[in-house]
């Protein structure tokens, strides 16, 4: 698995995805608990929070799903994020991983390594042996 070392604007990235949740953030009603950050590789952000429900979508899907609504394809860095988690940054749940793996397997997602310390990785490196549609 290649790894990648944060940059500045991977930092910046975290930031956004604090503040989307700082502001829209709700444990009750809404349980809005995690906020993602995307960046585009034409460098547009994205940002957004989860919603929750019966069938709740999480921030990652939100987020993508507003770049994809807005026209864009082309992805460079996700991050999901709340501020009590290690560094503020939270791994993508299998769901989520899927996702990217089928919309964008090369993008970077900033997580946690083994040590605690901040990295990215490219999205198919966090879903070994991923389902593939079959074509018939």
């Amino acid at each position: 698995m290649e790894r990648f070392q944060l940059n500045e604007h991977d930092k910046e990235l975290i930031t956004t995805a604090l503040a989307v949740l700082e502001k829209n953030f709700d444990d009750g009603v809404y349980n809005h608990t995690v906020g993602c950050a995307l960046l585009c590789t034409d460098g547009s952000v994205y940002s957004g929070v989860n919603c929750d429900g019966i069938h709740g979508a999480c921030a990652e899907y939100v987020t993508v799903g507003m770049a994809i609504s807005d026209g864009k394809r082309e992805f460079d860095t996700i991050v999901a994020a709340h501020d009590k988690a290690k560094n503020s940054v939270i791994s993508p749940c299998g769901n989520c991983r899927q996702m990217l793996y089928e919309y964008c397997p090369d993008i970077k997602v900033i997580v946690n390594d083994e040590n605690g310390e901040l990295i990215k990785v490219r999205a198919r490196d966090l879903l070994p042996f991923a389902w593939q549609p079959v074509i018939c």
